[in-house]
């Protein structure tokens, strides 16, 4: 760990004991470390805008209101971020159950509306949440057109004939989910329950969590019938998967680049645009 950043901690958390790294994601370092007879887990980033780990901090609190368990923040600062630290424990024997089920209840706690009170990030990225009246309308202005448009133009002119039909291609309409919004396996952490981590929040449509979860797998299929059997899903939802599987290909497109604009491509076509 950078010394100066080590000494920051220090007059934060206290005396630091040890400072162990931990294998993490794309975007942040992590760090298991000891101040005040306490493991803690720490992330941090050199280039980390200075919004960044106030927003995610806000993000765990938003989802504190579901059912499944999330890191509890201890500290927040513009370098790094402070949550208790759950060490990877081998999952229940109804791990699959309690997380299918967690989420169908983490999506019945309606927020506000159908965006959030505050910008935030996916990954490395700035999220737009300005509230909207209706998801079709949010999931285009705020989601969907943004990233498109950087897009080669083939692809863009793709993206803009869905624009006229997506009131109708969105599904039947429900109340606002309380989202994860970047909900991947690498995101639920097992501590013997599964916990929510690097949250990505706002208030949308629940099957955009379920399409990002089918889209690299790491979830079997005890969790999708777990939710289904506590909060059925509107007819039809398998058709609107690749609909909503667009705006984290998008993401990804705009963090790691080009290879991922034939995933985009499939996905239009299954939506026959």
């Amino acid at each position: 760990m950078n010394p100066a950043l080590r000494a920051h901690l220090g007059e934060v958390l206290g005396r630091i004991e040890f400072v162990r790294p931990l294998a993490g994601g794309d975007i942040n370092d992590a760090y298991a470390v000891e101040a005040g007879g306490e493991t803690l887990f720490v992330k941090t980033r050199a280039d980390a805008p200075s919004d960044m780990y106030e927003a995610e901090a806000r993000g765990l609190r938003f989802l504190e209101a579901g059912a499944l368990r999330v890191p509890r923040v201890l500290a927040v600062d513009p370098s790094f971020l402070v949550l208790e630290y759950l060490p990877p424990t081998p999952p229940g024997a109804d791990y699959d159950e309690v997380l299918g089920r967690g989420l169908a209840a983490l999506h019945q706690t309606t927020p506000a509306g159908f965006g959030l009170d505050h910008e935030n990030y996916v990954g490395s990225i700035p999220q737009r949440n300005a509230p909207c009246a209706t998801w079709a309308e949010f999931y285009w202005t705020q989601r969907l057109r943004p990233l498109s448009r950087a897009l080669p133009p083939a692809l863009r002119r793709r993206f803009d004939s869905l624009a006229e039909a997506l009131p109708v291609r969105v599904g039947p309409a429900e109340p606002p989910a309380r989202l994860h919004g970047d909900l991947w396996g690498g995101n639920v952490h097992c501590a013997g329950e599964p916990v929510l981590i690097d949250p990505a929040v706002y208030g949308g449509h629940r099957e955009i969590d379920l399409a990002m979860m089918r889209l690299f797998g790491g979830f079997s299929a005890r969790v999708f019938a777990a939710y289904e059997e506590a909060y059925p899903l509107a007819p039809e939802h398998e058709r609107r998967v690749p609909l909503y599987q667009l705006y984290p290909l998008l993401v990804h497109v705009e963090i790691f680049g080009a290879s991922y604009l034939p995933a985009v491509s499939r996905a239009l076509d299954d939506l026959h645009l």
